[in-house]
């Protein structure tokens, strides 16, 4: 059932409902639409395991059933995956500072549920890389999983390309990685305190995939024939700028030509370099360029604290709406960008003109009062974490220490 929500501040958005979640915060999401109803799939930020939340009515957002993760506290379950009936769990192995032991934990890699019958998921079969597990994967139906892989014998994550024509069985049939992650390859490594690794998810959008490479910037891949695929061309992003993850999200905007693009704050009150959101010019694909900054976010009125950057916990960008290629029962749009910026909140930005976008609202629910999980290791302050926005209009935002808002923009 639904319950109260906690005090917010906004400007441009309208609270539409809210769900506790059983006091156990929500992490990324996943969205399908069958039998004339909404059904959002909510994974569990600090412990294995989906939530399946009704939202055919936003005003009322119902958790309705489950599905288990793996029993083992230190495997994480962060990455869903809906289409076609189908879901795809992503498994891996839960690190330190997120309350696990890697070094302890057992199952990885991909994990295919048949969710044609929303409350009913049945489990088809499972797929071991034999690594640290995925991290941010990409399937919207069809036969072809993108995938973002621990695999032995490489630093950091790789691009792994799977064919689950029968999802009971998946085979790879690609694999693609920077010759300086082959541990046994002589090409040097990233700078000192940056990491070559795909963050993930790898994001095709017709013979082209987009990936969002780490400490490598984003990477152009030519997947005509998935089983081979080629470089196209790779935009490095300096040291001045980011996180050690560094390149976080890249999701094409291929009506204009366009990237948008991400890191992701990791330090708390910002003890690292500048971590950005923009945009990528990819007329020329092989000549990328990066054209502009989206705004940075600034307090409401009558804030406590001079700026997010100083405010405690994470501040910075993290995650984007996804509109997973067109997929109808989400939001689409090509001038509008949602982006969560953990401390700061929920942000949307339009972006109709690339040179300068503006920032047009957001969403800022209050600190939470309560702790469920080890981070922010300090101040206990907001830190929202994903969002996904259907083609209601109905945006979903979790956080760290919260439950799920459920909202829609109104600026």
């Amino acid at each position: 059932m639904s319950s109260p929500a906690p005090s917010h501040r906004a400007e441009g958005f309208e609270l539409l409902g809210y769900t506790d979640l059983d006091g156990r915060p929500g992490f990324k999401l996943a969205l399908q639409v069958t039998g004339g109803r909404w059904w959002l799939y909510v994974t569990r930020f600090w412990e294995p395991g989906v939530w399946i939340v009704d939202v055919t009515d936003p005003t009322s957002p119902a958790v309705v059933d489950e599905i288990p993760g793996p029993d083992d506290p230190n495997v994480a379950t962060w990455q869903v995956q809906v289409a076609d009936g189908l879901l795809v769990l992503g498994l891996e192995h839960r690190p330190l500072p997120w309350g696990g032991d890697p070094t302890a934990a057992g199952a990885e890699g991909l994990e295919f549920w048949d969710v044609a019958d929303p409350t009913s998921p049945r489990r088809l079969s499972g797929y071991a890389y034999g690594g640290h597990g995925t991290h941010r994967n990409h399937y919207t139906g069809g036969n072809l999983v993108h995938v973002t892989a621990s695999v032995p014998g490489f630093e950091g994550n790789i691009y792994s390309i799977l064919d689950i024509e029968d999802p009971a069985r998946p085979r790879e049939v690609g694999r693609w990685f920077l010759p300086e992650q082959w541990v046994a390859g002589t090409a040097p490594g990233a700078a000192p305190g940056r990491r070559i690794s795909l963050h993930g998810p790898p994001y095709p959008h017709g013979d082209r995939a987009y990936l969002p490479y780490g400490a490598a910037g984003m990477v152009v891949l030519d997947i005509s024939d998935v089983r081979t695929p080629r470089l196209v061309s790779r935009l490095d992003i300096g040291g001045a700028f980011s996180s050690m993850i560094a390149m976080h999200t890249a999701i094409p905007l291929p009506g204009r030509g366009l990237v948008a693009v991400n890191t992701e704050a990791i330090a708390e009150r910002s003890e690292e370099a500048y971590n950005f959101a923009g945009l990528v010019d990819v007329t020329d694909e092989r000549e990328p360029r990066l054209v502009s900054l989206l705004p940075v976010p600034v307090p409401p009125d009558g804030a406590d604290f001079a700026n997010f950057q100083r405010r405690g916990g994470r501040f910075g960008p993290h995650n984007q709406h996804h509109p997973q290629n067109g997929a109808p029962h989400l939001f689409q749009s090509e001038d509008l960008l949602y982006l969560t910026w953990f401390n700061a909140g929920l942000r949307v930005y339009d972006i109709s003109d690339p040179y300068l976008p503006r920032e047009r609202g957001w969403f800022l629910p209050d600190d939470p009062v309560e702790r469920r999980g080890l981070l922010p290791r300090g101040a206990l302050v907001t830190q929202s974490e994903d969002v996904l926005v259907d083609n209601r209009g109905v945006a979903y935002l979790t956080d760290k220490n919260h439950g799920l808002h459920v909202l829609r923009f109104t600026g």
